[in-house]
């Protein structure tokens, strides 16, 4: 007698956690007597003739501990369109019946899609299209609205923390004032966890316009009490007041976030006559072991994305709330950011420790 199959795959740029996942996937799915295969590369293993492999537990057994996803990830090819915040991603048609076709063949009867909105759009139009699919949210910028937490942020948030621990010796001893750019497009989430774990004395997020001026102030009452050295955290998406987002290009023509950093550090340099370094966290956030939270949310998520296919609930998306785990349609998850509360109470527990966001 043939097992039931279904499968996985992990879409985007990767995370710590994700391997947690796909461990958490085979094991609840082993227990029902199913079997899982993993498709390489993200939504690219699903072109005919189809690239994968057999997820089982030997080939799962010791990847926890382990950043990044044993089956690859992409944020390119046949199913990933750029689109701005908000815009909806199109699939070409026959690309989406080449899947079909392949999943067919392969006797899948439900595909688990492990990614962030961008890939919850795409899960969406295979979902409409009639592949059974189940989404597990995955960003280390936790700015889905759907869900209050998603893997990967606590690590990332750990990183910043060490890297901020280290640039306060340095910064101590030079009387410096060390900029850190971390990730973060549209959300400030990053830095600001961050920048309160690791004592910073400004936070510059997306959500948050800055004023140079005020930041140079800020800077200049730390002087007046003695405190000659300075730690300023800035999200890759904040920007000053009436200005734009800092983008720069890469070798391949496109533009990316990035950049506004050195910007930060040229002007607080300018504004301050202090000495004023930089350092880009970039794709360090992105990399290492996850957390202790990380690993066991990621096995939660991969635990309700089976469940949720035995219960035939397609087109849902995992989602954490209230401490629990639970499932949203991924119709109504899609294209809804969670952005910072600029009056919430993390924005004004950091005021309150003499946190200032330069405005």
């Amino acid at each position: 007698m043939t097992k039931p199959r279904i499968g996985v795959l992990t879409s985007g740029g990767d995370c710590p956690g994700l391997n947690a996942v796909l461990r958490g996937v085979v094991l609840a799915a082993e227990k029902l007597g199913w079997e899982v295969l993993g498709f390489l590369d993200g939504f690219e293993g699903l072109l005919p003739p189809g690239n994968y492999m057999l997820l089982d537990r030997p080939r799962t057994a010791g990847i926890m501990p382990r950043g990044g996803t044993i089956i690859g990830t992409t944020n390119r090819g046949h199913f990933v369109a750029k689109v701005g915040a908000g815009d909806r991603t199109v699939v070409a048609e026959e690309v989406i019946a080449d899947a079909r076709e392949v999943l067919k063949e392969l006797r899948v009867e439900a595909l688990i899609i492990v990614g962030g909105d961008g890939s919850m759009v795409t899960a969406l139009q295979l979902q409409e299209a009639g592949i059974n699919c189940i989404g597990v949210p995955k960003t280390i910028d936790n700015d889905l609205e759907a869900t209050a937490m998603t893997f990967g942020f606590d690590s990332a948030v750990a990183t910043v923390m060490d890297a901020l621990d280290r640039l306060h010796t340095t910064a101590t001893s030079h009387k410096r004032v060390m900029v850190l750019e971390v990730m973060g497009r549209h959300a400030g989430w990053i830095a600001l966890h961050g920048g309160i774990a690791g004592g910073a004395h400004i936070i510059l997020i997306p959500e948050i316009p800055f004023d140079y001026d005020k930041i140079a102030a800020a800077i200049n009452a730390r002087a007046d009490r003695g405190s000659l050295s300075a730690i300023v955290v800035v999200a890759e998406g904040a920007c000053p007041r009436d200005g734009q987002i800092v983008m720069r290009p890469n070798q391949e023509g496109e533009y990316r976030l990035g950049g506004i950093g050195d910007i930060v550090a040229r002007e607080i340099a300018a504004h301050t006559g202090k000495e004023t370094r930089c350092t880009v966290l970039g794709h360090l956030q992105r990399g290492g072991a996850p957390t202790t939270l990380d690993r066991i949310l990621g096995t939660r998520f991969g635990v309700k994305a089976v469940k949720l296919i035995n219960e035939k609930q397609f087109g849902s998306m995992v989602s954490y709330q209230n401490y629990q785990v639970r499932h949203v349609p991924i119709a109504e998850a899609v294209n809804r950011l969670r952005l910072v509360p600029i009056d919430g109470e993390m924005v004004q527990t950091a005021r309150d420790v003499e946190i200032s966001f330069g405005d």
